[in-house]
């Protein structure tokens, strides 16, 4: 039995951490909140001084539906969703047998490809703007899909977190796949993959958030609206002489960041265990 000193430490160790973690929760949805908020609002009461979190005339219908109808928002997320799919399908096929590589086979060089894949990781893509944009211009791929997806097909945080992942794999089950007579590449995609779908699916999260609300790449790859991706389309909104239309505005970014919200809590329970098994192993 725990002493009534120790006991009471550890209500009020446990106490402090609720608090912290119940503030740090208020910081991250409050901007949330507020979003939601202005989207059910008229423009009248957006500016007023007081403050209420539910408007006192709901104008919920009129700013939905001007952010669906006054700009292709549609279109936009249809953009997305076709830019995000094929940049994750695309990492995943080059990160995962990379990854093997570095997790199962033995070769010279694959401490130093992996320090290097390291280095990938301390490299804030900005940094490789102008070369990448030289390049698409090069090759003719500005102002197409092309000049939003190929920048990203190679992700070191994808090549580390599988590699993570698969040196924590048995290496007798590669040997017994081996034995059944299974290719390197049969081995990743039957045997690795399937196994490390909890990490799959934590790389896949990472993927989707960062690149469906990248608005620095789209900016300077893309031109044409039908094109733009979801928060270079809700700049689409802002109006030089009339100023924003905030009610809109708002609406328009909750439809962009719901579909994101609805996947995390769909995967989170993979989303938690890709991490944690990976950095426990």
């Amino acid at each position: 039995m725990k002493p009534p000193g120790r006991r009471a430490f550890s209500w009020s160790g446990a106490a402090l951490r609720h608090t912290v973690l119940l503030a740090t929760s208020v910081l991250v949805l409050l901007p949330f909140v507020w979003m939601v908020s202005l989207s059910l609002k008229s423009p009248g009461e957006i500016f007023q001084a007081s403050f209420s979190v539910l408007p006192d005339q709901w104008h919920a219908l009129e700013n939905y539906t001007a952010a669906l109808t006054a700009q292709p928002l549609p279109r936009f997320m249809m953009n997305g969703v076709i830019v995000c799919g094929a940049i994750l399908i695309l990492q995943i096929l080059v990160c995962a047998p990379a990854a093997y590589a570095l997790a199962k086979l033995r070769f010279r060089g694959r401490e130093v490809l992996f320090a290097l894949v390291l280095v990938g990781l301390l490299i804030p893509h900005q940094v490789l703007a102008l070369p990448l944009f030289i390049l698409a211009y090069q090759i003719g791929i500005l102002d197409t899909y092309a000049a939003l997806i190929f920048p990203f097909i190679v992700s070191p945080f994808g090549i580390f977190l599988f590699r993570q992942f698969f040196k924590a794999i048995p290496d007798d089950l590669v040997h017994a796949a081996r034995l059944d007579g299974l290719s390197e590449a049969s081995i990743v995609w039957r045997v690795m993959v399937p196994i490390a779908w909890p990490a799959v699916v934590a790389f896949a999260i990472f993927s989707v958030v960062a690149h469906w609300n990248d608005l620095f790449w789209p900016l300077i790859a893309v031109r044409s609206e039908e094109l733009m991706p979801p928060p270079l389309g809700v700049m689409a909104f802002k109006n030089e002489e009339a100023g924003s239309d905030y009610g809109p505005l708002m609406a328009g970014a909750t439809l962009i960041v719901a579909p994101l919200v609805v996947a995390f809590l769909f995967a989170q329970r993979w989303f938690v265990d890709g991490l944690s098994l990976g950095a426990v192993k």
